[in-house]
């Protein structure tokens, strides 16, 4: 952002802690802040009725979490979670409103990521119907090592399986192929990326289309 646009917003940015599954937002419910996830990661969650979730975007320090405050709506269908603990900034909804107002660099590089989001919940959408669950996987984890600082990752096969939307039993099956072929060591609650090249080789071309989005609109 140009120093003039980052100055003026930079009094009213509150740093904050985002531990493990705290939820940012509930669906339905009013927004108050705009997130910036800076050292964690925020699982957007789409609930049933029945209870069941499935993840459909994630998003680190590439992006924002409360898009509909951006987009000018005051609330989400969806919900929310932290799933890789860190910190963040927050922006109140009554500044946003009043930046946005001024058509400013936040506005215009916003935008572009709510263009990245929608590619990312569009190939999410294609991956899950189309693929099989070792793609999926693979594209999961990438998506996580991407905006994360090492390739260790600190998640159970349930909130694998949950993200996914598919059964924990079906979640281990996959996990062990890849540590069969050496892409992976896991342990309980625990995954760490071994060959990333690799890993990459098996993943699906959603990944790829996620990535290439992102690199042409943000980089």
């Amino acid at each position: 952002m140009p120093d003039a646009d980052y100055v003026r917003l930079l009094p009213h940015l509150e740093h904050i802690s985002m531990p493990l599954e705290w939820m940012v937002y509930e669906a339905d419910c009013p927004l108050g802040y705009l997130y910036f996830p800076a050292t964690c990661i925020v699982s957007l969650f789409h609930v049933l009725e029945s209870g069941a979730s499935t993840e459909f975007a994630i998003t680190g320090n590439e992006g924002m979490v409360g898009i509909s405050l951006f987009m000018g709506g005051a609330s989400m269908p969806s919900e929310a979670v932290v799933q890789s603990a860190g910190s963040g900034y927050r922006l109140k909804a009554s500044i946003l409103k009043k930046e946005l107002a001024l058509n400013g660099k936040l506005q215009y590089l916003g935008l572009r990521y709510v263009q990245t989001l929608m590619t990312h919940m569009a190939q999410t959408a294609v991956c899950n119907r189309h693929h099989y669950l070792e793609q999926q996987l693979c594209r999961w984890l990438l998506l996580r090592l991407d905006r994360l600082p090492s390739n260790d990752l600190t998640i159970t096969q349930e909130r694998i399986a949950n993200g996914l939307g598919v059964r924990r039993e079906s979640v281990t099956e996959a996990a062990r192929k890849l540590q069969i072929e050496g892409l992976i060591q896991y342990q309980r609650g625990h995954i760490s990326v071994l060959d990333r090249p690799k890993l990459e080789g098996r993943v699906c071309e959603c990944y790829v289309v996620q990535k290439r989005e992102f690199d042409r609109l943000l980089s």
